[in-house]
């Protein structure tokens, strides 16, 4: 344990965070999503859902403001204004930590892609279904 730290950021996960770059990505995946086969870094964060790891990890990682998106949700298929609950805790969280910065739906195969590109994984065991988020680094100024 350490002050000021999220407990739900473990040892793995803290590491994880350190030594990704500017730019770099991290995916937070619900429960069904296939994590173990699309990740190439992966942090299982069991009995974590996603809002409250999305939370921790932007209480400690910026997001990056070079680029005009940092963060991004699936979009439901065949149904692009559909919007899911799950969506606006997501939505609430960014906001709390980087006021100004939206999330943006990824349509279908786009979203899976960047998700397979990530930095890393964190499976979660969110219930709740595109309950998947990610999330780009930014830089922390001096």
């Amino acid at each position: 344990m350490l002050k000021g730290i999220n407990p739900v950021l473990g040892p793995e996960l803290l590491m994880i965070l350190r030594a990704m770059g500017h730019g770099d990505e991290i995916a937070i995946v619900d429960g069904n999503y296939p994590a173990v086969a699309h990740a190439h870094r992966l942090v299982r964060a069991d009995g974590v859902d996603a809002v409250t790891i999305a939370d921790a990890i932007l209480s400690v990682m910026p997001l990056d403001d070079f680029v005009d998106h940092a963060a991004f949700r699936p979009g439901i298929r065949d149904e692009p204004d559909r919007r899911e609950p799950i969506f606006a805790d997501f939505e609430a969280a960014v906001a709390r930590h980087e006021p100004g910065q939206t999330v943006v739906p990824l349509q279908g195969e786009a979203f899976y892609e960047r998700v397979k590109g990530a930095y890393a994984i964190v499976a979660t065991t969110e219930r709740r279904l595109y309950g998947n988020l990610v999330l780009r680094k930014g830089v922390v100024r001096p």
